[in-house]
């Protein structure tokens, strides 16, 4: 790439001119800012003291060099201590040559001895419907996913379903008292739905039974421990855990329903794995690391039984990693599944995709894995992201205040058919084919807006504005390539041949081909910052570059055939960085609107 020759280029001019040695990969490019010609501005402040020259008369004799060394360069300018070079029309033209036809643009292949990077997104509770909550960790996993084997990366994409523990008892025992053999087949209702619902009937009746005692005379901390509701399921889950076989059955009707539910929401929203684990498989691996740790002497037991571990001396504070009942809480089954994962993987990387909420509990299990002797536990790496929220505040499962995931998605369709047909666009299509293109554009809409979003960020989610056809929304960039692969459809066989030359490019055109040209390295630079935020933007970018170009510049209309030949190649080559871009985001891109 042309960095790469421009850096190379500086360096050797300053051997040349003033004996100066220095790497080329010191040597520090900048985009031309807007308002100055050129493409690339080189900061020359750095080389005064060794030239002991003025800034301006430095810039003008490694402008002169490297103008003199360097064909891609056409010409330079020096403002102050700033140099601006201009790369010519011909390379950007032999540029766009090189990558046409190239399916793989921006995308590095990986390494087949390299080893797995794990991403584990998702990690739904069998106690409930995924919601617009799960649908950021989702859509953030499984993009960061794609983003980094985009760059080369060997990716594993896990999935640990949380399908043990108080909130699953809770759902259970309120169907066992309240659910009148109520099945997803004798009602009709999806079967997380249903187990969801349950989740919210026992909260109802909890905090009834709550109330009740406080008006006694009880205090509030001390009547939630009390609660006849909550004491029946924890005893349910110590039943659990001591394999009881009334509770097993139990646990797996309901949980085989939860399973159907998601995994039909998993393929509406395009999402998969390569392996998922069960807590209920993994947490008895972590009471085997805690009885461990008893023997090394790093963890203590407390007077109730309880099993701790003292981590005040790196700021936090007694961690429980069993109750006093023997049961196990979340840390006993990641420090589990942390261990089966470097056994099976032996990872590069072991990343979490968790909101922020949980930033303590992956310091904690950062540092128990450290102080059990593994010397992976610096491979783990909680992928913190923030919360969504909706314009009436925040969600909460057990009062129902949640957006399903599956209405959302129904709704989000419901919108792109409307929004289409008010434009009056694809009447003429089949109405399977029109059916396919609404699904493609909700999930285009909705995964850009919240992909778009800085991922350590909190985000407000208002689903009206994220299906515009106009603005930086996913259907602007999704009809960009429709309207692009209409016009490469018209000009069936039209070979662009940059060698018998073209003539100058337009500045749309050039902005259009050197935003191509910063596709590689947005996609390096977002996988080593875990931003999809990153390719969604420059996705908007791209598109709204070629749509500035378009409106300006007749394409098929020209009477010039190479530049014709050219600008039909160019629209392709667009057309072929923005379904790269968005398939990344885990959005597909419709060939006609």
């Amino acid at each position: 790439m042309i960095e790469q020759t421009l850096q190379c280029a500086v360096a050797a001019a300053l051997k040349e001119l003033y004996n100066y040695d220095c790497t080329p990969e010191s040597v520090v490019l900048q985009t031309t800012k807007k308002e100055f010609a050129g493409d690339y501005t080189v900061v020359v402040f750095p080389y005064v003291k060794a030239a002991r020259k003025a800034p301006e008369q430095v810039a003008n004799d490694l402008g002169a060099a490297i103008k003199e060394h360097v064909p891609e360069v056409a010409d330079f300018n020096v403002v102050k201590g700033f140099l601006n070079l201009s790369v010519s029309d011909a390379y950007w033209a032999k540029f766009v040559g090189d990558i046409a036809g190239d399916e793989h643009f921006g995308l590095k292949a990986a390494s087949p001895d390299a080893k797995p990077v794990v991403v584990e997104y998702s990690s739904p509770n069998t106690n409930k419907p995924l919601h617009l909550g799960h649908i950021r960790n989702n859509l953030l996993g499984w993009s960061v996913s794609q983003l980094l084997a985009a760059n080369g990366a060997n990716v594993k994409k896990v999935n640990l379903v949380n399908d043990r523990g108080i909130h699953i008892c809770k759902s259970m025992l309120a169907w066992k008292l309240y659910g009148n053999g109520e099945t997803p087949e004798n009602t009709g209702i999806k079967g997380d739905h249903l187990v969801g619902n349950y989740y919210v009937e026992f909260d109802k009746h909890y905090k009834a039974e709550v109330k009740e005692l406080m008006e006694k005379g009880m205090e509030e901390e001390e009547a939630k421990k009390q609660a006849p509701l909550m004491q029946e399921a924890q005893r349910m889950l110590k039943r659990w855990e001591e394999d009881d076989k009334e509770i097993r059955d139990l646990w797996g009707m309901m949980n085989g329903w939860v399973y159907a539910g998601f995994d039909e929401t998993y393929r509406k929203m395009g999402v998969s794995f390569d392996k998922i684990y069960y807590e209920s498989n993994t947490y008895l691996l972590g009471k085997e690391l805690v009885q461990r740790g008893l023997d090394m002497g790093v963890f203590y037991r407390r007077a109730d039984g309880a099993v701790c571990c003292d981590l005040t001396s790196d700021g936090l504070d007694q961690k429980v990693l069993l109750r006093s009942d023997g049961t196990s809480v979340y840390m006993t089954q990641d420090l589990g599944t942390a261990q089966l994962r470097h056994n099976e993987f032996d990872a590069e990387r072991l990343i979490y995709v968790v909101g922020n909420e949980q930033d303590y509990h992956f310091k904690v299990l950062k540092l128990v894995l450290g102080k059990l002797g593994f010397d992976w536990a610096d491979k783990v790496y909680h992928l913190s992201y923030g919360m969504v929220e909706l314009p009436s505040g925040k969600m909460k499962s057990r009062e129902g205040t949640v957006v399903d995931a599956d209405d959302l998605i129904a709704e989000m369709e419901e919108t792109a058919a409307e929004m289409s047909r008010s434009h009056g666009k694809n009447d003429d299509m089949p109405e399977e084919e029109q059916k396919a293109l609404y699904h493609m554009l909700a999930l285009g809409a909705l995964k850009y807006f919240i992909l778009k979003v800085d991922p350590t960020k909190n985000m407000l989610f208002n689903p009206a504005e994220s299906i515009d056809f106009n603005g930086n929304t996913g259907p602007f960039i999704q009809y960009t390539h429709a309207r692009i692969r209409s016009i490469v459809r018209k000009a069936p066989g039209v070979r662009a041949d940059i060698q018998s030359g073209i003539p100058s490019l337009s500045d749309k055109e050039r902005a259009v081909i050197k935003c191509l040209h910063d596709m590689p390295g947005t996609i390096q630079a977002a996988a080593e910052n875990f931003s999809p935020a990153m390719i969604a933007n420059y996705a908007y970018d791209l598109a709204k570059a070629f749509n500035s170009f378009y409106q300006d510049t007749p394409i098929l209309r020209d009477e010039n055939a190479d530049l014709k030949a050219f600008r039909v190649q160019l629209c392709a080559v667009v057309a072929q960085a923005l379904k790269n871009t968005m398939m990344i985001l885990g959005i597909e891109v419709p060939e006609r609107m």
